[in-house]
């Protein structure tokens, strides 16, 4: 059995974050040692369910400090460095860029594996030209760098030729435990309406807007479907004012982040995903495990592995935009027999995507590199 030590920024919320909690349910359920240790400095709360078998040390507790000073980012380095070494490490796992480079860095010439788990797609990302250059010399020194999808991978072995790079997709797990924050759908949506849902950061990746023009081109035809859009971020100012132009306000609802989000994948008719952009769409994945037929936008990167279109979802090509994206989503509203077709196809994933054999594909990997 391993002791694994698994770096990630926080355990606020977040795909990374999800994927953390769940890897390290499943690792110590088959007997291995697991440190969970979020790296951002202002600690913060746990919002996903732990074994209690899992050890959670929080970085700011080692140091004794926050803020962004080169001194602190010095004890930062120090302090992920004395982790390791005060907890017998076996292997290191680390989740996000930058909380990967620090880690990389932190751990030179320590005998163990490091294995960096980017959970993006960079090419898509916004990061800083220091950040981007990092990547390319930091990566090639740690012993694996995994990669959510195949076409991160092609990316991977281009940017960084001399990286060991390979594929693991996130894992789903079914039905998804409760947070806290939770929303009742039936308070946000009245019996004999249906639901068009869709969940994400209110962040311009994840395309709302995009959604809610679409939507607002079906309300005639369709006055019985609502679009619940769950979620928070920094754009909802913006998205209210959009529903609110398009005179959709009371058809499109935020309610906000719901903690109970395997309810509401339960309760709805049909999913969809309208971003530009995606590292791995872990909702899109989750809302087909529970058996929703699903419309998404075929991007950049994630969705054309898990959806065949026509067989378990449908993709809408990009260049098509949001004229595209309402005539898929009618297609499907108008016809209950296919949502259920499509809807009974993609929870098929729950097999594909299963934790246990995710998570053992991760303790594997670093178990080879010892």
């Amino acid at each position: 059995m391993a002791k694994i030590a698994l770096f990630v920024s926080s355990m606020h919320g977040g795909g990374a974050e999800r994927v953390a909690a769940l890897l390290s349910n499943e690792w110590v359920a088959a007997g291995h040692d697991v440190v969970l240790v979020p790296t951002f400095s202002g600690k913060g709360e746990c919002n996903y369910p732990l074994d209690e078998r899992v050890q959670l040390k929080f970085l700011v507790d080692e140091i004794g400090r926050s803020g962004r000073s080169a001194t602190t980012q010095i004890r930062r380095l120090l302090g992920i460095r004395s982790i390791i070494r005060h907890n017998d490490i076996d292997a290191v796992v680390s989740f996000l860029t930058r909380v990967n480079l620090a880690v990389i860095v932190a751990t030179r010439g320590l005998a163990l594996p490091v294995v960096v788990g980017e959970c993006t797609y960079p090419p898509k990302t916004e990061q800083t030209f220091t950040v981007k250059t990092l990547t390319k010399v930091l990566y090639p020194l740690a012993t694996n760098v995994v990669m959510q999808t195949a076409q991160g991978l092609a990316w991977l072995s281009s940017y960084c030729p001399r990286s060991q790079g390979l594929y693991i997709a996130n894992p789903v797990t079914y039905p998804i435990p409760p947070r806290p924050g939770r929303i009742e759908p039936r308070h946000i949506v009245q019996e004999g309406e249906r639901i068009l849902l869709a969940v994400g950061r209110f962040h311009r990746a994840k395309g709302f807007d995009l959604l809610l023009a679409a939507f607002a081109q079906l309300i005639t035809e369709f006055p019985q479907w609502r679009l619940v859009i769950l979620g928070e971020g920094e754009l909802r100012n913006e998205l209210e004012a959009q529903r609110a132009q398009l005179g959709i306000a009371d058809k499109a609802l935020l309610p906000g982040a719901a903690g109970n989000v395997s309810e509401w994948y339960e309760s709805a008719d049909l999913a969809v995903l309208s971003s530009r952009y995606e590292g791995f769409p872990n909702a899109l994945l989750e809302t087909m495990a529970h058996g929703n037929a699903v419309v998404s936008f075929d991007c950049d990167t994630g969705p054309s592995e898990m959806i065949e279109s026509g067989t378990n979802g449908v993709l809408v090509p990009e260049s098509t935009g949001i004229d595209g994206l309402a005539e898929s989503l009618a297609a499907l509203m108008r016809d209950d027999n296919e949502r259920a077709r499509l809807g009974a196809a993609a929870a098929r994933v729950r097999e594909t995507y299963n934790v246990r054999s995710i998570a053992r594909q991760w303790t594997d990997l670093c178990q080879s590199s010892v």
